[in-house]
């Protein structure tokens, strides 16, 4: 491949009028005329220009100049739609509730989540007993002054004595691990820096394991990171003494590496992947000294890992053979798959496991929603759990010898509820239910099959209140992901609260490339067949305009990450399909998304513009990027992204934006709002969060020509 610069004349920051006469009222637009910096690659014979190849600086003082520019036109367009505070005070009085996470057990303790209500990070706090006092543990927001610093992985010794925990800043991906006394929260020892893509997981009390890269030379925001490598740290030694468990020779080199201790500590499983999807897997027995990995599966043709052991007998589940996922058993002795026995088969659906009180749970997804059995360790089905309704549910995880687990409950209309199940028996009483001042009465959720282009039926979840007319004039947002094996369940949103109070309906596609049905389903999304996933959503968006839920005119199309992309793939596809698009955090320029990070890891779903001449046509094919079209119409679009986005760099959003803004023909908006000191959107502050719903909600309302709220809230908030 070679590269050409090409020299440029032209003034970086230049403003020029976009008004229409058909703009939303009194909005006059001036965009920044983004500088052309022209660089050409050739690829597989072909020449492929890259205008704005200048804006993936994310150092540079041209690319900071231009983000301000950006966030002036993008805010002062946001600020004048009149019912923007409205939606903001909507959305915070609805916010202000009290939130508690599902409690687990640790050296005495009770630990559990909780938010006052719009705190910006939530609060871990634990008790000796049900009816004891609690206390503050551990508050994430005394991290930073303005709650941009968001806690990550929190992990016990086994004595539950020592805590390490994850912090991040500024939403990075980078970590740092931080090592506390239990009993007097002090701090033990130095803080562990740059770690990435990782778990924490003790051994005994002695240490723990811990994944990262190579600090990268250049911008670790956006530099290349593809040597992953497991460490394992010694209390009370400093981390330059940490050793490498794997990954450090040429051999062990790949992209993602993880590594857990069992619960009995016997045993080391360590995990190996090159991308997203398949692993390989190995096994040391850390009772023998000098013991040396053991190699359970040697390719990455499989997701496999180890749910849990009893003495030499491994529990695995595994969809080698077995594409909705299985578990098997062997002996640790000779863990190899020709070895291995089915414990639990696999059945038409996906399963996801987890195991608690001396019990294994098989969680199913039938059709998007959960179906839970209870086995225990001989493989015998002691009962399906009789779940509160139908939805998503989650937990059932502990410890081996806890006498009490829990669960949660929800779907797109019922806030979550926590629930304490007593496994002896299958009886469960609520133990926790939302504050939220929604009544889940009003609305209803409706599953319906439609046809994709191929006539593959793809499931679709539909949301909205009781008794809304079809009559085509409905707001609509339709939300998609489609990719990574990645599974859409119902799950309740404040902010779709909000949205659906204002007369909205909210509708999610399963679509291809997720994981609701499995391994062949993510696979009939990925590669060469990418354009099924895009082609199942726009199946979705005809749908609901056939069936009279919404129309063109009210129609946005949202996702993020994966489900950026898919948005910018489609509205470049069809822009006359929808009224608004809502690309969040996307991955935009498919034909350099590997070169970032660790986006190569990406490859099993998109392959790479250097895979092929053909894998190169089909990614140009429908690169959003590269697609937007000279005097096209397109749809009033907001990219959303963050400064410090080290997963999906925001030079994806940036050039779709500069692309999209010079060759817009119509009068709708092409606005980018670009949230500083905020990453992938992983521990945002909730304050950040709500002020970008109600941008969200505003613009889209605003340029489905709502002058005015449909209906406007009446709740204040409380004090």
């Amino acid at each position: 491949m070679k590269n050409t610069i090409i020299p440029f004349l032209i003034a970086s920051l230049i403003f020029v009028s976009c008004a229409k006469e058909n703009s939303p009222k009194n909005m006059t637009l001036k965009y920044p005329k983004t500088q052309k910096k022209p660089v050409i690659d050739t690829i597989f014979g072909t020449a492929v220009t890259d205008n704005y190849r200048w804006l993936e600086n994310d150092r540079s003082t041209e690319t900071e100049a231009w983000v301000k520019a950006e966030n002036e036109v993008t805010f002062d367009y946001l600020n004048k739609i009149p019912y923007r505070e409205q939606l903001k005070d909507r959305l915070t009085a609805l916010w202000n509730y009290e939130k508690i996470g599902t409690p687990f057990k640790e050296g005495g303790y009770t630990y559990y989540s909780k938010n006052d209500g719009l705190q910006n990070q939530s609060v871990f706090y634990r008790k000796k007993g049900e009816n004891d006092k609690e206390e503050v543990f551990l508050d994430p927001n005394t991290f930073s002054k303005d709650g941009t610093t968001s806690l990550g992985t929190l992990s016990f010794s086994k004595d539950g004595k020592t805590v390490a925990y994850s912090i991040s800043e500024g939403g990075s991906d980078w970590r740092k691990i931080i090592v506390l006394d239990a009993a007097s929260k002090t701090i033990k020892e130095d803080t562990l820096v740059d770690v990435k893509f990782s778990g924490i997981s003790w051994y005994k009390n002695e240490g723990f394991y811990y994944s990262s890269y190579d600090k990268p030379i250049g911008s670790e925001l956006s530099a290349k990171t593809d040597q992953h490598k497991l460490y394992y740290h010694k209390l009370g030694t400093s981390q330059k003494e940490d050793l490498v468990i794997f990954g450090e020779k040429p051999a062990e080199k790949h992209r993602y590496i993880g590594g857990y201790v069992t619960d009995d500590n016997r045993f080391l499983i360590v995990t190996a992947a090159v991308s997203t999807s398949g692993n390989k897997l190995f096994i040391k027995d850390l009772s023998v000294k000098n013991n040396q990995l053991k190699p359970i599966i040697t390719t990455t043709e499989s997701d496999s890992y180890v749910l849990d052991n009893r003495e030499s007998k491994l529990y695995i589940v595994t969809n080698l053979k077995a594409l909705n996922q299985k578990v098997v058993t062997v002996d640790a002795a000779n863990p190899t798959p020709e070895n291995w026995v089915d414990f639990i088969p696999e059945t038409k659906n996906v399963l996801n496991p987890t195991t608690g009180a001396g019990f294994i749970f098989a969680n199913y997804m039938v059709n998007a929603v959960s179906k839970v059995l209870q086995y225990d360790f001989n493989g015998q089905l002691i009962r399906e759990v009789n779940l509160p309704g139908i939805g998503s549910v989650y937990g059932f995880g502990g410890k081996t010898k806890v006498r009490e687990l829990y669960f949660s409950f929800t779907n797109y209309n019922t806030p979550s509820a926590i629930y304490k199940y007593i496994p002896e028996s299958g009886k469960y009483d609520l133990y926790r239910k939302s504050q939220i001042d929604f009544n889940s009465e009003l609305y209803t959720s409706t599953q319906v099959f439609y046809p994709s282009k191929d006539g593959t039926k793809i499931p679709m979840i539909i949301t909205h209140k009781k008794g809304v007319e079809l009559n085509g004039k409905n707001p609509t947002i339709l939300y998609g992901y489609g990719g990574f094996n990645v599974s859409l369940t119902p799950a309740f949103s404040i902010a779709n609260a909000v949205w659906m109070e204002q007369g909205g309906v909210y509708a999610v596609a399963n679509l291809r490339g997720g994981g609701e049905f499995g391994k062949k389903w993510h696979i009939a999304g990925t590669r060469m067949q990418k354009q099924n996933v895009f082609d199942d959503f726009i199946a979705a968006a005809e749908y609901l305009i056939q069936e009279k839920y919404t129309s063109s005119k009210f129609l946005a199309i949202r996702g993020g990450s994966n489900g950026g992309l898919l948005v910018g793939a489609t509205m470049t596809q069809r822009p006359n399909l929808m009224q608004v698009a809502l690309p969040a955090v996307g991955v935009l320029d498919m034909l350099r998304y590997h070169t970032f990070t660790a986006g190569a890891g990406w490859a099993y779903d998109y392959g790479t513009a250097n895979d092929s001449k053909e894998m190169f046509d089909y990614l140009k094919g429908y690169s959003p990027v590269h697609n937007v079209k000279k005097g096209t119409k397109y749809p009033a679009t907001l990219v959303t992204t963050g400064d410090h986005d080290d997963r999906v760099v925001p030079a994806h959003s940036f050039k779709f934006a500069a692309e999209l803004q010079e060759k817009q023909a119509g009068e709708n908006p092409v606005l980018i709002r670009i949230e500083t000191n905020a990453g992938h959107g992983a521990g945002t502050p909730v304050a950040k969060t709500i002020a970008q719903y109600a941008n969200i909600f505003g613009f889209t309302l605003y340029n489905m020509g709502f002058q005015e709220l449909p209906n406007p809230p009446k709740s204040k908030i409380k004090g």
